[in-house]
């Protein structure tokens, strides 16, 4: 049994989701990131995460090479940064943002929830996209309420 592509996004629009941002470095040095939803935990014991990346994704040559990457997970009132990183036009997504660099260089981005540097441990293929599994090699955290992606736009977690 097969389903289409539109029930299909249907089905899985239900499933509330964090948001993040993926960053790294590409083979020039040139920071690069993009917005990713596709995130979540692998393993505690190595503390380990998932990204799913879409092969024609502007981003993906530059994890197909990186050893390390970031994650920055948004807070609710980020969505511009969300909006910015996930525009087709990615050759300024940088400027005039506030952030940090992680000791492995990568972006770690002003004012999100939580952020995490990763080595790249392994990548599979998997459809159209390719997951790519990193072993967390730092993590810190704020408090704060989180971005989420539902049914095909941003929401608010109520509580």
């Amino acid at each position: 049994m097969t389903i289409d592509a539109d029930t299909f996004r249907s089905v899985l629009g239900r499933y509330a989701s964090g948001i993040t941002v993926i960053t790294t470095l590409d083979d020039e040095g040139r920071d690069v990131g993009m917005t990713v939803s596709a995130f979540c935990s692998v393993s505690l014991h190595p503390p380990m995460v998932q990204v799913c990346v879409d092969t024609v994704a502007s981003m993906y040559p530059a994890l197909q090479g990186c050893e390390r990457f970031g994650v920055s997970i948004l807070a609710s009132e980020q969505e511009p940064l969300s909006r910015r990183f996930a525009a087709v036009d990615s050759m300024h997504r940088f400027e005039g943002l506030g952030y940090s660099r992680g000791e492995s260089g990568v972006v770690l981005l002003d004012d999100a929830l939580a952020h995490l540097e990763c080595r790249l441990v392994a990548k599979h293929d998997a459809g159209d996209h390719t997951i790519f599994l990193g072993e967390v090699e730092s993590a810190s955290a704020r408090d704060g309420r989180p971005m989420l992606y539902y049914r095909g736009g941003y929401a608010q977690l109520e509580r």
